[in-house]
């Protein structure tokens, strides 16, 4: 296992220390033998390739930038030239091979990054637990016992595991931030429509989002910014924004007003959850108890578009095929297929509504708090949950706070708050629309005051 940074491997080649191959090598290695079942499928032949012309290019003196032979791996709903797109599913494991790289494998690949391997999900992206019933659960790095979250629980377990230093995901209803959460890492969900979505199969087209996940805020701008530009395999791509990585400095010294969101966003939570978002009002200075009104609502309209949308999607094969879909998944898609249209479009039309609560409280404040779940990871195959004294579903619930933002497409970071010997927990820093500067910048300052930080599991710790 290997904890570096983006930035060590780079200063690592640099200072010849490591060729790109050699990382390479390391990286494929523990991919094998990773025991989190974070991992579906390795791509050594490929990724020594990529490697190799990485070392040409920096022996030609070709400066490729900074994730240069960096291994990365990818939720296994990216498309990835000559592999199958499973979407975590036994459905499509007969489909042809993808003819080319989802857009967002194809930018990290041209930036230098090295592809080592897919990763376990969720199937079809529709749950937050990663405990697929045909590849079997993703285990938590930090309690092999436990959830690492979902559906990106495969793309948090191998950067928290120390597999890779960058991974991506996809996030709809909080699938990239919860799992990095539980996990103890940095995820990112970005405005909708900010990364490209190409070549990556699809769940909620008015709700899906992709993004990266890291072990430093530093690296996650690093990623970010290679993944943006305007693609027109996905209409709602826009021109790309100026880019951070290179202002990371400046960033961390911007003034902020923050809020707490109180309410809907702090109903039930387990006491450490709240404690960890304490910590991180106390470090910014955050007026607590603000109010986001109509987040339940918001939350509902989400499960709505998710399930019809989801379920008229796979209608035909739940049709054909519903015994060979994950039964939990199934039976939410087949209750989804069946909602009248009246149902969405009363869900949309919500949407704008909260959109302008957003807007109007962005007035006062430049970034907001709330927790990315109500809870620590829970077991795997626990069922249930306590909650505020009533005992309600731990799929359904992990996504409270998570899903009103997913609703309108604000850009969060997940950070993970530093608390030595305690579980991961993690919180949101949300920003207005297209303002993902914001996020940053609260990320930065919280992570060079250590309030933030990845946490390494405990059998890693040097």
């Amino acid at each position: 296992m290997s904890f570096d940074t983006i930035q060590d491997l780079g200063r690592a080649q640099r200072e010849g220390e490591a060729t790109a191959r050699q990382i390479a090598q390391r990286a494929l290695a523990a991919a094998r033998a990773e025991p989190f079942n974070a991992f579906t499928a390795v791509f050594e032949a490929e990724a020594l390739a990529q490697a190799d012309a990485v070392d040409a290019a920096f022996a030609a003196g070709v400066d490729l930038g900074p994730l240069a032979g960096v291994p990365f791996a990818v939720k296994n709903l990216f498309d990835v030239a000559g592999h199958v797109t499973l979407a975590g599913s036994k459905i499509r494991r007969d489909a042809s091979p993808a003819v080319a790289d989802a857009t967002a494998v194809a930018r990290l690949k041209a930036a230098g990054a090295v592809l080592v391997g897919a990763l376990n999900m969720d199937e079809f992206a529709y749950g937050f637990v990663t405990e697929n019933a045909h590849d079997g659960p993703t285990r938590n790095p930090h309690d092999p016992a436990r959830i690492a979250g979902g559906s990106s629980g495969g793309s948090a377990a191998a950067v928290s595991g120390g597999i890779v230093p960058l991974t991506l995901g996809s996030d709809t209803n909080g699938s990239i931030r919860i799992p990095a959460g539980l996990c103890g890492v940095f995820g990112m969900k970005p405005t909708l429509g900010r990364l490209s979505r190409a070549g990556t199969f699809p769940f909620v087209h008015s709700l899906d989002h992709i993004g990266p996940f890291a072990r430093t805020a530093a690296d996650l701008a690093v990623a970010y910014d290679a993944l943006q530009g305007p693609d027109p395999r996905d209409e709602l791509s826009p021109p790309v924004a100026d880019p951070l990585s290179g202002r990371l400095d400046a960033l961390a010294d911007r003034p902020l007003r923050v809020g707490v969101l109180g309410g809907w966003f702090q109903q039930g939570a387990f006491p450490e959850v709240v404690e960890a978002l304490e910590i991180v009002a106390d470090a910014l200075q955050a007026r607590r108890d603000v109010e986001l009104p109509g987040a339940q609502a918001a939350r509902a309209a989400a499960f709505a578009m998710s399930a019809l949308e989801g379920g008229h999607l796979h209608f035909d094969d739940l049709a054909a095929r519903a015994l060979d879909y994950d039964p939990a998944v199934r039976d939410r898609l087949l209750a989804g297929a069946l909602l009248p249209g009246e149902v969405a479009d009363a869900a949309r039309r919500y949407r704008p509504v909260f959109r302008d609560a957003a807007r109007r409280l962005f007035e006062d404040f430049d970034l907001l708090l709330a927790p990315v779940a109500p809870c620590p990871a829970p077991p795997i195959g626990q069922a249930t949950m306590e909650l505020a004294g009533a005992q309600v579903s731990v799929r359904k619930t992990l996504g409270a706070y998570t899903q009103p933002i997913s609703c309108i497409g604000l850009p969060v970071i997940a950070a993970p708050v530093n608390r030595p010997g305690k579980p991961p927990v993690g919180v949101q820093l949300i920003a207005p629309t297209w303002r993902e500067d914001l996020a940053f910048a609260a990320a930065l300052r919280l992570e060079r005051a250590g309030v933030i930080a990845a946490h390494r599991p405990a059998e890693f710790k040097a």
